[in-house]
């Protein structure tokens, strides 16, 4: 089993990312499964079609037990999503949900009834604290790949987040993969992430544009593999697909 963690910043397209990156593992044959760190819990609804499902943390505070199949829903081409969910707003850690959402998935035996190939971590980087470094920890992500634009604060978390990574080096966590670059076609964009790469002695392993076909295939609450499999944009997530299993496979 292989274990991805993908993180970025808060609106930098991470989701739209790992949703998409996972239907391109799932068209070559792979079990897939999705685990959205987010508050937000909306990391796996474009592989639902927009369908509610409760989150992990919700499950909690409603029902004192609970089945495996309450927590997991089936998206699109058969990738299995779990969203872990946040705190009622004001009140509690949202970390906690990370952890409760992993620590379910372990005790309801998820990883052995659904036998994924690979598992996608989709986690905020805005902070890397408690709960969201849960997914770089012994036992769960193999490897960490960051989301960044050429923006300064999508860089200046990406930084934090390799640092995070940096940090955990000697205890036998997750390495850090490669950056992927999802652009915002801001000024000396490229450059600017190939600066961060070098100092963050890794690389970019793939580059996404900024394109209309994600924007529309969104509105219709569908990936671009889904809604648009022919166009660029799917080529281009079919592409950092096979470039992440690459590093993940050396």
């Amino acid at each position: 089993m292989i274990k991805i963690a993908i993180y970025g910043k808060g609106g930098i397209g991470k989701s739209t990312t790992v949703s998409n990156i996972a239907v391109a593992l799932a068209e070559r044959g792979m079990s897939v499964m999705q685990i959205g760190c987010d508050p937000k819990a909306d990391s796996t609804t474009l592989l639902r079609g927009n369908e509610h499902m409760e989150t992990v943390l919700d499950l909690v505070r409603s029902k004192k037990d609970f089945e495996l199949s309450d927590m997991v829903r089936v998206g699109y081409k058969g990738v299995v999503c779990v969203e872990a969910g946040g705190p009622t707003p004001g009140l509690g850690c949202a970390g906690r949900g990370i952890i409760a959402a992993l620590e379910k998935l372990e005790e309801k035996k998820a990883y052995e009834v659904y036998k994924p190939d690979v598992v996608l971590y989709d986690v905020l980087g805005d902070v890397v604290c408690g709960g969201f470094s849960m997914p770089m920890r012994g036992g769960y992500a193999d490897k960490v790949f960051v989301v960044t634009s050429g923006e300064n604060m999508a860089i200046y978390a990406a930084a934090n987040i390799a640092m995070a990574v940096a940090n955990f080096k000697d205890r036998g966590y997750a390495t850090l993969g490669g950056i992927i670059l999802n652009k915002r076609n801001v000024k000396d964009e490229e450059e600017k992430v190939e600066t961060l790469a070098s100092d963050i002695d890794s690389k970019i392993v793939g580059t996404l544009s900024r394109s209309d076909t994600v924007t529309e295939a969104e509105s219709l609450g569908k990936t671009v593999m889904e809604a648009f499999p022919d166009s660029e944009m799917a080529c281009e997530y079919r592409k950092l697909a096979d470039s992440i299993m690459e590093v993940m496979n050396a």
